[in-house]
């Protein structure tokens, strides 16, 4: 890989691999597009090479950035949209891009292996694998429960823990169970399928079956954690918006000896009925000054989702933030 200056305003990038450079500008060039949008400068592909044109400081960050991704492919990384849409963000936030691209940790699990896309998603990772109790909260599309899955599945690999319980309130969009047809798995499944998805990419159908008939996997409704107490687990609570207080207080006493836990929701996506408090709204406020939780928040910035979910993740939290000051007013 080399680069040279062809004129005042432009740099020319030579990739020594075609097939990193393929994946490099994406399908269509479509990464490529995306840092001229992101970056205000422009971009013009040839063969193995990129002319990068703008002013100077424009084009230098726009070779970095296509440097640090390349690099990440001779890693044996993978480099897609929501990466390079990380590095912009990156840039725009005045990280530097050794800092955003380098060694990070990362999970193991039999079918994958999970990256962060952002530095966030890093220091959220580091933080699964260390702490006691971890509470994460931000919008749809920042990972929180995909990651928490990848940590859980990685410490049962390694024997930190004997089972993996995940759970859900089931109450979501104004639905309630008994509405629903077929028994209690039937009636429970759609709530907890998300769970199910992340499980079978990291295991596959046929192991997630196996683990569940052991007993070293448990996927139950929150509801039926009451009067338990788990040890040597990872426990990991989703959703968390929906429980109550209730709710929320009985499993944050559930864990034992050898557990970990991790609870995760998005408090602007609140289903309880109006006027009934979120149990993770009231975790947060209340156990902010607990020593040995760990807090992790993600914003609209860290959604990882095509780039389409964070405009609208964006546009929500401007008309909410307009809605409250009128109300002021």
């Amino acid at each position: 890989m080399k680069s040279e200056k062809v004129g005042e305003d432009s740099l020319v990038l030579e990739l020594a691999d075609n097939q990193f450079a393929a994946t490099l500008f994406g399908e269509g060039d479509c990464h490529l597009r995306q840092i001229e949008k992101g970056l205000k400068v422009t971009i013009h592909s040839r063969g193995n090479g990129v002319v990068i044109t703008a002013d100077k400081e424009r084009a230098l960050q726009a070779k970095q950035l296509l440097e640090q991704l390349y690099q990440l492919l001779e890693k044996g990384d993978s480099v897609d949209l929501p990466q390079v849409e990380a590095g912009i963000q990156g840039v725009q936030d005045g990280r530097s891009l050794n800092e955003l691209f380098s060694e990070m940790v990362v999970l193991r699990a039999p079918r994958c292996t999970i990256h962060p896309r952002n530095p966030h998603q890093a220091d959220y990772i580091r933080t699964l694998l260390s702490s006691v109790l971890t509470i994460a909260s931000g919008p749809a599309g920042t990972g929180k429960t995909y990651l928490a899955v990848a940590a859980a599945v990685t410490a049962l690999i390694g024997g930190a823990v004997e089972r993996i319980v995940l759970t859900r309130p089931a109450v979501e969009a104004g639905e309630r169970l008994g509405f629903l047809p077929g028994d209690l798995h039937a009636k429970v499944d759609p709530y907890l399928r998300p769970l199910y998805d992340a499980l079978n990419d990291m295991l596959g159908a046929e192991k997630v079956e196996k683990m569940l008939l052991k007993g070293s996997l448990e996927i139950v409704p929150l509801a039926y954690m009451r009067g338990r107490t788990l040890e040597d687990a990872y426990i990991i609570l989703d959703e968390a918006q929906n429980a109550t207080v209730q709710q929320m207080k009985m499993f944050l006493t559930r864990f034992g000896n050898g557990s970990q836990v991790v609870v995760s929701g998005d408090i602007t996506q609140i289903d309880l009925p109006r006027g009934t408090t979120s149990g993770l709204v009231q975790a947060i406020d209340y156990l902010k000054d607990v020593k040995g939780i760990s807090f992790i928040k993600f914003s609209e910035k860290d959604v990882v989702r095509h780039p389409l979910v964070r405009r609208i993740v964006r546009a929500y939290e401007r008309a909410e933030k307009q809605s409250e000051m009128a109300k002021k007013s």
